[in-house]
């Protein structure tokens, strides 16, 4: 028995087989190594009544973590996972590699990563590319859906959203100014907390706005991300991978139209290609 786990800095997704068979699956929030400890990571397990049943049965784990860059990072959520599943072998790798099997299997291209956070690299089949794009929500992840939350919440701030926005947005979330300052400057998990705004997108994905937003987010995904790596590597093809680009595919598109590219596949949830592959 095999489990897969892909997570981003908002959630993990768990897929547990057996005989290329998913017998059992679940969602917990995102174990990144940078922003979760131990004692918060063996929390999150031990409120999962799936993964406790499994967990003495589970012989490989492979997992694929937003914040798992570092040799350090991946040994420590090894060690930390080891901890409650004691009789499996357990895989640590970054989201990027993840991303990057789940597009490209074993073949070339360009990974884009566009979900609660942002990477581009460029894999050759076995891993991928070193970049300096991985800042973070502070410094970057533009066009993600923490990006966008961060826009969304500046705007609200700001009171420059248009009117029917502004009161739906205050119906929604019921958040003030205080509030708001509060869970991003003083309390922890403000990765999360930015990204969970991304639902406002999804339900008022017809607004033009709204739209303007995301095609502006994409926009400079494309200028910081995606250009950069193509330029070193022309011609090759491009993936998309994540919730993001998986929910606005129509409009990611048509920005590579826009300018003279097309994009090959774009994957919305990577784990059921992940655990494909792993299976076989």
């Amino acid at each position: 028995m095999i489990a897969i786990v892909y997570s981003g800095s908002k959630t993990a997704f768990w897929k547990i087989a057996r005989d290329g068979k998913t017998i059992a699956e679940c969602t917990m929030p995102g174990i990144n190594p940078c922003f979760n400890d131990q004692k918060t990571i063996l929390q999150y397990l031990n409120k999962k009544t799936t993964l406790i049943n499994h967990a003495e049965s589970i012989k490989k784990i492979y997992v694929f973590a937003a914040g798992a860059s570092s040799e350090e990072r991946r040994k420590e959520l090894a060690e930390t996972l080891g901890i409650f599943f004691r009789y499996s072998k357990i895989t640590v790798k970054d989201d990027l590699y993840g991303a990057s099997i789940s597009a490209c299997y074993n073949n070339s291209g360009i990974v884009a990563i566009l979900g609660s956070g942002a990477n581009c690299a460029y894999f050759d089949g076995k891993k991928p590319e070193k970049n300096n794009f991985g800042l973070g929500y502070v410094f970057g992840e533009d066009g993600s859906a923490t990006y966008l939350g961060k826009t969304i919440l500046k705007l609200f701030l700001q009171n420059k959203l248009p009117a029917d926005l502004q009161k739906d947005f205050e119906l929604k979330y019921n958040l003030d100014r205080p509030q708001i300052l509060e869970r991003i400057y003083k309390k922890p998990m403000a990765q999360q907390f930015l990204s969970s705004f991304f639902d406002f997108f999804l339900e008022n994905r017809t607004n033009k706005y709204i739209l303007e937003i995301i095609e502006n987010a994409f926009e400079r995904y494309f200028d910081i991300f995606l250009q950069p790596t193509l330029k070193r590597h022309p011609g090759k093809e491009i993936h998309f991978v994540g919730l993001v680009a998986g929910s606005f595919q129509d409009e990611l598109r048509g920005i590579a139209k826009k300018r003279g590219l097309e994009i090959t596949t774009i994957t919305k949830e990577p784990i059921y290609n992940l655990l494909n592959y792993y299976s076989n």
